[in-house]
């Protein structure tokens, strides 16, 4: 069992600086008394309105943002200290004009087993490479990252995760712009590395696909407004608290 808490401790709360790095006491907080626990292997999905806060709790598991007020621990410690969590970003937040190839940002996944200033070894270069094979990249290894397709960047950044060996795999908006064959394959390799004991949360706006295709759905805005199977997450009343009138 995975456990994530942002904001441990009576009455404390956390709260993530927006994009442009302040927080006023007028905007109030942007997360607040945030803990959960995952299974090992579940596929989870992250629901809630624009501003919710689905973004910055993903940043906050990782260690992207740090909280202006309270803690922030996975597994019990801070996020800083693991290298078993990958975060797969939404495309927008992406530099794709960056001069990497696949193989190049598949390798980045590497970093944490090999350190800032060794050279990649013979077996991390084995790990990057049957990763490549499993989301079926291995054609693409030299192209560069930003002339693939949207279906195909989302299937490198899975393969970044599986060279990474993480145990938790955050993805912000995965499916958003793509057909419907290339969500099929993305939830064929969530399918895949579930197998391998993997846990997967998915940020989506899509409610029916978060109901038909995930085990439990975490519905958010601000806070936890539920967090259970998808028939007792998605009631009525759950969504009008998280939705308002909408």
């Amino acid at each position: 069992m995975l456990g994530v808490a942002v904001a441990y401790g009576a009455g404390a709360s956390a709260a993530a600086r927006p994009p442009n790095g302040r927080l006023t006491p007028t905007e109030g907080y942007a997360l607040q008394d945030i803990t959960f626990r995952l299974e090992l292997g579940e596929r989870i999905a992250l629901v809630g309105p624009n501003g919710a806060g689905k973004s910055t709790l993903f940043k906050l598991i990782v260690g992207i943002i740090q909280p202006t007020a309270g803690t922030v621990h996975v597994f019990g410690r801070p996020p800083e200290k693991h290298t078993c969590i990958a975060y797969v970003p939404q495309r927008n937040e992406v530099d794709w004009s960056f001069p990497a190839t696949v193989e190049d940002v598949v390798m980045m996944g590497r970093v944490g087993k090999i350190g800032l200033f060794r050279r990649p070894s013979q077996h991390d270069r084995q790990q990057v490479w049957a990763s490549l094979e499993r989301v079926n990249a291995q054609a693409l290894a030299k192209k560069q990252i930003g002339e693939l397709s949207g279906g195909q960047q989302q299937r490198v950044f899975i393969a970044r995760a599986l060279a990474q060996e993480a145990e938790l795999l955050l993805l912000d908006e995965p499916l958003n712009g793509l057909d419907k064959p290339s969500q099929e394959d993305i939830f064929r390799l969530l399918d895949s590395v579930r197998g391998d004991g993997v846990t997967a949360v998915v940020a989506t706006h899509d409610l029916d696909l978060a109901a038909e295709r995930f085990d439990r759905i975490m519905l958010l805005n601000k806070r936890i407004v539920a967090f259970d199977q998808p028939d007792l997450c998605l009631t009525a009343e759950h969504l009008r608290h998280a939705y308002g009138g909408r």
